[in-house]
């Protein structure tokens, strides 16, 4: 993280033009200050520091070759094909897990979790400590395994694969233990004589489904904030990604190991979907964090509601980029992020740009800035935008752009497959263009979840257009921002002074906003979660990882010492004397406690005495 932040610094220092040599001198104080304030932490709390540890790396065939059917499936096998979708390379072959299986694997996790749980917090840092080392220091090898499983550039996995996963485990070292410590809650004047708080337990063991776009951070995401949380957990991952699975998970295995705790609490497991069930049904599982797609969590929801397992669930979106006529001066910069948000692994981001929608007068400028960038794009493991996890989705990306053309959308640039002269068997999409897109065409309503770039025009939101007021043209914008039934996440581009901003963010029907910016709330670990079709329910951040504990409300006598404590009056001991009398008794004890004025609670005093 350090290297991002002298960089990010090194960039707007030299956005003010200083002087080389006063550059180096304000990043050398920054690493400076950042290694001394690391020193100080280990010297006076005694924190561990990392351990260095190897783990193998992920088996290659004997021979390399290309598959001869581009699928995980394959004639006459049971077996799992686990190949490169940017080039078909083979990988292996990966036996699925059975429901004896999960069973095994739920059972090996639960007896880890019960010494786990025992764990201190500064425990638990040093392994976080250590896994965090690792991640920093084997960046390459994670991206390359990560590009091979999942088609994904070098670069897409380094920004969604390294980074994120720098941040998640940095956040928790951080502020981990403040999160999950008691916390005191206040008490009422009828129960001063109490002290109040709320203790976060782990649930035990834990279970996550996570998708194929992101093979480690989806996988190793909900490891770290289980583990934190005192809890084993088993991750069920794509068949999409099968081969890279137990790699990634020893990188949390290690950890464990080195610091001398059990690698059962990490249990990686690969099964075909009929099984699933199997362990979503399991009455051991605590809790499940599922991210995929709304059918699949249709069939999650039921299956956990058998054993009563709570679910989180992260469905994906149709997320809005909505740039302001207040942007105008800013849509160089506006452009980039744009491409970025829209074509990072090849669209497949449950976060990604799938629509823009731009005020009227910045509409063509918009378009001028990146319709040269979209078809200089080039397609391939080692170029700009790398392959999509398979072809299953391609004839349904080709109708939606075909269908919104034949409704009046302009196609600026690609709308359709790509067949690869050096990667036959790789799966690429053209990267794509297309503009005028109105709200009532399929495209701007369905996920696409693939590198094409959609742009719709909104209504001028000029400050100068006296015609309407701000909440007016807030809210032309946001009725066409929130038609899809999604609501994950969302940008929004414009002055901070624009009065239209601050309308249309807080009337966004979404669970995660970033303004003038893409994405910036997962990078800072915010609570990250949608609305609506995108699903319920927040990991990351103090939310998530108390998502999965047990939230458990404890209440003390604050002053036992001096017997200050509950007692049954005897208008309303069993057995209860005279109703009436105690009914009156109770009354005048509600007055006390809740009166809105001192005369009211005077009053409760009085009936209480003269019931007594």
């Amino acid at each position: 993280m350090s290297e991002c932040i002298t960089s990010y610094i090194r960039e707007r220092l030299v956005d003010l033009d200083l002087p080389e040599d006063f550059v180096v001198k304000i990043l050398s104080a920054v690493i400076a200050c950042s290694i001394a304030g690391v020193f100080v932490k280990l010297l006076l709390f005694g924190e561990e520091g990392p351990r260095r540890y190897t783990i193998p790396s992920p088996k290659f065939p004997e021979q390399e070759r290309i598959v001869d059917e581009a699928s995980i499936k394959i004639t006459g096998s049971t077996a799992l094909q686990c190949y490169a979708p940017a080039t078909g390379q083979f990988l292996g072959l990966i036996n699925p897990s059975t429901a004896d299986g999960i069973d095994r694997a739920i059972e090996a996790a639960a007896a880890a979790q019960k010494k786990w749980a025992t764990t201190t917090f500064r425990e638990r840092r040093a392994v976080m400590r250590s896994m965090l080392r690792y991640v920093l220091d084997n960046q390459e090898e994670l991206c390359r395994v990560a590009c091979l499983d999942s088609g994904k550039t070098m670069v897409d996995a380094q920004l969604g694969e390294i980074l994120v996963t720098a941040e998640k485990l940095t956040w928790t070292l951080k502020h981990g233990e403040e999160a999950l410590r008691p916390s005191r809650r206040p008490t009422n004047f009828l129960m001063s004589y109490k002290r109040n708080e709320v203790r976060y337990e782990p649930l035990g063991v834990v279970a996550a489904l996570v998708s194929w776009n992101y093979p480690f951070h989806n996988l190793i995401g909900p490891v770290i904030s289980a583990l934190f949380a005192g809890n084993a957990i088993v991750v069920k991952v794509s068949e999409q990604t099968a081969w890279s699975a137990s790699f990634f998970a020893n990188v949390a295995r290690g950890a464990l190991i080195a610091h001398g705790h059990d690698p059962a609490l990490v249990q990686p497991i690969v099964c075909w979907p009929h099984v699933a069930p199997h362990l979503t049904s399991h009455p051991s599982i605590s809790h499940i964090t599922f991210i995929g797609s709304r059918p699949i969590c249709h069939k999650v929801a039921a299956s956990a509601a058998e054993a009563l397992t709570p679910v989180v669930a992260e469905l994906g979106g149709k997320d809005p980029s909505i740039i302001l006529s207040s942007a105008k001066n800013d849509l160089d910069r506006i452009s980039k992020i744009l491409l970025r948000g829209t074509f990072q692994s090849a669209g497949q981001n449950c976060i990604g740009i799938e629509r823009i929608i731009v005020a009227d007068p910045l509409y063509e400028k918009i378009i001028a800035l990146v319709e040269p960038k979209v078809k200089a794009l080039r397609l391939g493991p080692k170029a700009d935008v790398g392959a999509m996890i398979s072809d299953a989705s391609f004839t349904r990306l080709e109708n939606l752009v075909a269908s919104a053309v034949k409704d009046g959308a302009r196609l600026l640039a690609g709308g359709k497959r790509f067949p690869h002269p050096e990667f036959p068997k790789g799966h690429y999409f053209q990267p794509t263009l297309l503009v005028d897109v109105t709200p009532d065409m399929a495209i701007a309503n369905e996920e696409c979840f693939g590198p094409i770039m959609v742009i719709m025009r909104a209504p001028s939101t000029s400050p100068s257009s006296r015609s309407s007021s701000p909440q007016e043209r807030a809210d032309s914008i946001l009725a066409i921002a929130n038609a899809p039934s999604f609501g994950l996440g969302a940008s929004v581009f414009g002055k901070e002074s624009d009065p239209v901003l601050p309308l249309v963010v807080s009337g966004l029907r979404t669970g995660n906003v970033a303004v003038n910016d893409f994405a910036a709330f997962y990078a800072v670990q915010l609570p990250f979660g949608g609305v609506g079709g995108s699903g319920y329910g927040k990991f990351a951040g103090e939310e998530g990882l108390r998502g999965l504990c047990n939230a458990k409300s404890v209440c003390h006598d604050r002053a036992q010492w001096l017997g200050i404590r509950t007692g049954i009056p005897p208008p309303v001991q069993y057995p209860v004397a005279d109703q009436e009398r105690s009914w009156r008794f109770t009354r005048g004890v509600v007055e006390v406690g809740y009166a809105l004025g001192l005369g009211g609670m005077f009053a409760g005093v009085f009936t209480i005495l003269k019931n007594m």
